[in-house]
């Protein structure tokens, strides 16, 4: 994830036609977080199609590393470009969706490829410029979001021996480490749901939520962003509601972010002013000591 991603498609977020989700707009009243359900159990199946087709199905987004293609109307493909093996990827959502945690369910996984349910329904970064959810309402979905993750043990005997994390060596929890809105699905079936589990794996609760903080404070902080008032909002808001003393590991989520593959020239260097961003915030709002 980089901050050029939070900058939302105007012509996605002002689309009258595209899908909302019931009971997601804004609210003075207080959070409008729907009640996420637990996944029904996916049955095995044969997979009926042909994935060596190119393409194997019309493209719906294209990311750093891997592209997503339709299926068909429930299922999606997720192909890493550099043929990376998505098995411990899938192993991570599969045990969180097994924990009744709003993500998709996964039908099948070789190699690069990663066959797992579609959600319908606007992002979150969608409906917040759309103004169809407030900021605060958006803060308190990824508050929701990293408080039902982070109750979820980390599976047992996981390993992945990717290399570009060496910051995050293991923790008692699973961590999305790539939680923001573009990554949250306003889906019809599960409510807010998480997408994009390439970075997913076991570590500290506090590291998760310092990651989710930097990549808003990096909008903010973006120099002449279009978007730099409502993320400084935004991430006012995040503070306040996730509930989690986050500075001990902003470091180290500083160091697992300056090393993000996705990043590209000049935004390394928006890291180390976000987190200055983020220490001020949390000061200011520290009541002080009598």
């Amino acid at each position: 994830m980089n901050p050029a991603d939070l900058a939302p498609d105007p012509a996605a977020a002002g689309n009258p036609s595209a899908p909302h989700p019931a009971g997601a707009g804004a609210s003075s009243s207080g959070p409008a977080v729907p009640t996420q359900p637990r996944h029904r159990d996916v049955p095995p199946e044969d997979l009926d199609v042909d994935l060596t087709a190119d393409p194997p199905g019309p493209l719906l987004a294209t990311g750093t590393v891997a592209d997503v293609y339709a299926l068909d109307d429930r299922r999606v493909l997720r192909r890493d470009r550099d043929g990376r093996d998505a098995s411990g990827e899938a192993e991570i959502l599969r045990h969180v969706v097994a924990h009744g945690f709003p993500a998709p369910a996964v039908f099948f996984v070789q190699g690069p490829d990663l066959v797992a349910e579609r959600l319908h329904g606007p992002t979150l970064l969608q409906a917040l410029t759309a103004g169809e959810v407030s900021l605060h309402d958006g803060a308190q979905i990824l508050a929701d979001l990293h408080r039902r993750l982070h109750e979820i043990p980390a599976p047992d005997g996981w390993s992945d021996t990717r290399s570009q994390w060496p910051h995050v060596t293991g923790g008692p929890t699973v961590v999305h480490l790539d939680l923001h809105p573009a990554n949250v699905i306003l889906s019809e079936a599960h409510g807010p749901a998480l997408i994009d589990w390439s970075n997913a794996r076991s570590g500290p609760a506090e590291l998760d939520v310092a990651l989710t903080a930097l990549i808003i404070a990096e909008v903010v902080v973006d120099a002449g962003g279009e978007y730099s008032a409502g993320a400084r909002a935004l991430l006012a808001a995040f503070l306040t509601c996730v509930g989690t003393d986050l500075l001990g590991a902003l470091d180290d989520a500083a160091a697992v972010r300056s090393q993000d593959p996705s990043l590209v020239a000049g935004e390394r260097e928006l890291v180390p002013a976000a987190a200055a961003l983020i220490r001020e915030l949390v000061a200011v709002a520290t009541p002080p000591e009598h």
